[in-house]
């Protein structure tokens, strides 16, 4: 049992290493119908080729293992204990585990099978398997497993996995139910069409290539990629998403950050979970390792709770201008700039030079040249610069020039760069832009910018109207909003008004609401557009414009003041682009990957297994998920004094983050097989020792020491899972590849060493093949058991009303008793076998 024991920790390492691989992404490029492009994260790994391959081999490593070791370690002459642990894994998987599956499901509740096209190749060649098994031991060559044979077991593993690949991808004779991912033209968001037509006329570019489904007919308002398994990262952010804007209703009094920490856990809980990783959950939970996503989150709040820039102002003092743009008009005389100091302890006297220096404006013409050193005594968090201004009559552009701050140091001598924390530091703004305002005309007005992007989280957009080269007069603007993409009373509220600057006003304001609808990706237009300026105080410019019949030197004056009448300058007409909240989106993508699987097992380095290793922590609770984690008890300790001997010898296997997993993968399958061998020897010995044959010990001990980790596995699987898939459809995987791989292997290995040696590989049909008819005699009543409780009555292959649930289970757990039972009386010549 100890031995046992071991191969669960090491194979919760394997298994890591399998979620980390399988959780590769890759950025996949589209092109819009416009030409924009944007670039997708989707899975590297098909889900179920996956589950069929490296996840079916991680849960059934030990079987497999053994199986091969035992040929190979006996001369490769045919074993009873390597094939009748497999059959009997299979008969444990089929019958005890989905029983059990059935019974932990709440009353009342019950759990269907989602893909059942996948379903069924896995659930049909989990049968075939066997009986493909009884054939070429009973039925083809008795007694003799002919190098043909042999092989094309082994080939059926690979046929197994392209067949489920081809139902879940709907390609052949599910061609008219392809699944693609399309950009949707408002949202953006990649999503999974199946049955649709693919769009035409549009360029679908996957890693700089042209996208074969981008020739296909169909409507051209999306985008189609032919790609797999991308479709579970939208869903989870569609569902991260969801979790957010639920809290923020219920919860309107919490900040974001609480916001964050309460749906951390809620999201890694209720997240799709690969099989990998409730094998690892239920391993740690097992051993004495505690609860993984409640110790995830609780280390997560850990870290978050560090202040980065906050935690630095404790220390050492911040020091940069106030603001970094300033404005005056040219006859303002003297500017004002401000230096602020935040943060530190407040004990030091700092030093810090500042200097002008020119930009479209130049000293001794426009400003008057300055520099000079700020002292901030103890104390002391303000210090002024003050920069001269010069006047000219001159009609000109605003121009700009700058000042900036450097060489700070403490009165101590200390500065920047001598490996001592410093008490002080310059940072952002360093440099302050001063921009001077012609004043000698009415101005032209503009926005800033001819596109502005905004979050949809930023409530008011306060959009600037900006009078340029000239202020002389008070000037009217009217405004208003037109639509674009985005729609008025939907992503904004629709504005119109008019502006009124008054003598020397440089600057006003528009106030446009944004409607906050919280979209994970988003990309809305409207526009602003600014009429034609008005004077509303006729001074002397404006007079001369009205005046009919003018003298030649009135002439002259109307022509100097037509220069000065306010007109809309280049950008009267603004984009304004709605985009999703880049707080919202970032916290969305803090969350996914926080709440990433593969980092949630994974490990980082060694240290970080070995502090693992010797650290105990809470098993399950009895109240669920929900309960905050608690303190370890005796039961916990004594799990985990008991098992300290294989977590510290198996902290030495590489990190799940070099190689991205192939490194842990590779040591920890090496790993299995060196203790699966010696589980093969004092399984055998057990047997003598008690008076067993290796067929009954391989069938009843054996099986159930590498299935019990499974059983747990697929226990949470079941009652945390909306579906049944991750416990039930992984069962008839594992089943299949335990035979086309432990025994198709061991057997071809076997087969080509005696046809090389001019024998044939002999294989006793006796036990093995009663044992493979008994189960899959009781393995189709199961399956269909199972198809009839999909029934409205009882509504999936789990759970149910009570007595239903009841009597399911405990016919199940009297199906394997029986095959336990019949297995044993024939091994022992009580019931004839073949």
């Amino acid at each position: 049992m100890y031995m046992f024991l071991g191969v669960s920790i090491i194979a919760d390492r394997f298994m890591a290493s399998i979620e980390v691989i399988t959780s590769q992404v890759k950025e996949v490029t589209i092109t819009k119908p416009n030409g924009e492009m944007t670039v997708t994260t989707v899975r590297i790994w098909n889900e179920t080729v996956s589950n069929l391959t490296l996840m079916a081999l991680g849960s059934s490593a030990p079987e497999i293992l053994l199986s091969v070791i035992e040929v190979c370690g006996h001369n490769f002459d045919a074993g009873e204990l390597g094939p009748g642990t497999i059959v009997g894994s299979a008969a444990f998987n089929m019958f005890v585990i989905i029983g059990l599956c059935v019974w932990v499901i709440p009353d009342g509740e019950s759990r269907k099978i989602k893909h059942l096209r996948v379903f069924f190749i896995t659930a049909f060649w989990s049968i075939f398997a066997y009986i493909w098994l009884y054939l070429i031991l009973a039925v083809i060559s008795p007694g003799i497993v002919e190098v043909w044979e042999a092989v094309v077991t082994l080939l059926y593993f690979p046929v197994c996995v392209i067949l489920a690949w081809i139902a879940d991808r709907r390609l052949l004779f599910y061609k008219y139910m392809h699944k693609r991912y399309r950009a949707d033209k408002r949202h953006g968001i990649v999503v999974e069409m199946e049955g649709d037509l693919a769009p035409k006329d549009i360029d679908v570019i996957m890693d700089g290539k042209l996208s074969e489904g981008s020739l296909c007919p169909g409507n051209s308002t999306s985008v189609t990629v032919s790609v797999q398994t991308g479709n579970d990262l939208d869903q989870s952010k569609d569902e991260v998403v969801r979790m957010l804007k639920d809290l923020k209703e219920k919860h309107p009094d919490k900040d974001l950050d609480q916001l964050i920490e309460m749906a951390n856990y809620s999201a890694l809980v209720h997240q799709k979970k690969s099989r990998a990783f409730y094998r690892v959950q239920a391993t740690r939970m097992m051993i004495g390792a505690g609860n993984i996503l409640k110790k995830h989150a609780a280390e997560h709040t850990r870290r978050s709770g560090a202040g980065g820039q906050e935690a630095d102002k404790a220390t050492c003092s911040h020091i940069c201008f106030e603001s970094a743009q300033y404005q005056c008009t040219e006859n303002c005389g003297t500017l004002s700039l401000w230096v602020i100091l935040d943060g530190g302890t407040g004990q030091n006297t700092f030093y810090v030079d500042y200097y002008t220096e020119n930009g479209s404006a130049n000293a001794g013409a426009d400003y008057e040249f300055s520099e000079g050193t700020l002292k901030f005594n103890p104390g002391e968090t303000r210090k002024e610069i003050k920069v001269t201004i010069l006047d000219d009559d001159i009609f000109e552009e605003d121009e700009h020039f700058f000042v900036r701050l450097q060489n700070l140091r403490s009165e101590e001598g200390e500065n920047e760069g001598t490996g001592i924390p410093p008490k002080g530091r310059l940072v952002e703004p360093l440099a302050a832009t001063i921009t001077i305002l012609d004043d000698d005309h009415a101005g032209i007005f503009t926005f800033g910018h001819r596109v502005l992007r905004v979050s949809e989280s930023s409530g008011t957009l306060a959009l600037t109207v900006v009078r340029n080269s000239g202020s002389r007069g008070t000037v009217s603007v009217p405004y208003h909003t037109e639509d674009g993409s985005a729609k008025a009373g939907v992503d904004y509220e629709e504005a119109r008004g008019e502006l009124e600057f008054t003598n020397e006003q440089t600057s006003q304001t528009i106030q446009v609401r944004i409607i906050n609808v919280e979209e994970y990706e988003k990309q809305e237009n409207f526009f602003i557009v600014l009429e034609e300026p008005r004077w509303l105080k006729r001074g002397l410019s404006a007079l001369l414009l009205n005046q009919g019949n003018p003298t030649p030197e009135e002439e002259e004056a109307r022509r100097i003041s037509e220069m000065g009448k306010p007109i809309l300058g280049e950008y009267s007409r603004i984009e304004v682009i709605i985009e999703e909240s880049c707080e919202f989106k970032t916290t969305v993508d803090k969350l996914l990957k926080d709440t990433n699987l593969a980092v949630v097992i994974g490990s980082h380095s060694w240290r970080e297994q070995f502090i693992e290793a010797v650290t105990v922590s809470a098993g399950q609770s009895r109240d669920g998920d929900e309960e905050p984690q608690r303190m370890p008890n005796c039961f916990d300790y004594f799990i985990h004094i008991f098992c300290i001997f294989w977590k510290i010898l198996f902290a030495c296997v590489p990190p799940t983050q070099y190689w991205n997993g192939w490194a842990c993968f590779i040591v920890s399958i090496t790993v299995i097989g060196i203790l699966t061998a010696i589980i093969g020897d004092l399984a055998s010995h057990f047997g003598c020792t008690v008076g067993l044959r290796d067929s009954v010990t391989a069938v009843v001990f054996v099986a159930l020491g590498t299935s019990l980790p499974d059983t747990f596995a697929s226990k949470v699987a079941a009652t945390q899972d909306p579906y049944a898939d991750a416990s039930v459809g992984n069962v008839t995987g594992s089943n299949a590849v335990n035979v086309f791989l432990g025994i198709g292997v061991a057997w071809s290995v076997a087969a080509v060493y005696w046809k090389v040696k001019g024998k044939v590989f002999r294989v006793d049909p006796g036990s093995l093949a009663f044992s493979v008819t008994l189960f899959t005699i009781f393995a189709f009543f199961t399956m269909g058991v199972l198809m009839l409780r999909r029934r409205p009555s009882i509504g999936g292959e789990l759970g149910g009303p009570r007595i239903p649930k009841i009597l399911t289970s405990l016919l199940f757990f009297g199906l394997w008793f029986l095959y336990i039972l019949f297995s044993s009386l024939e091994a022992y010549c009580h019931i004839k076998g073949f």
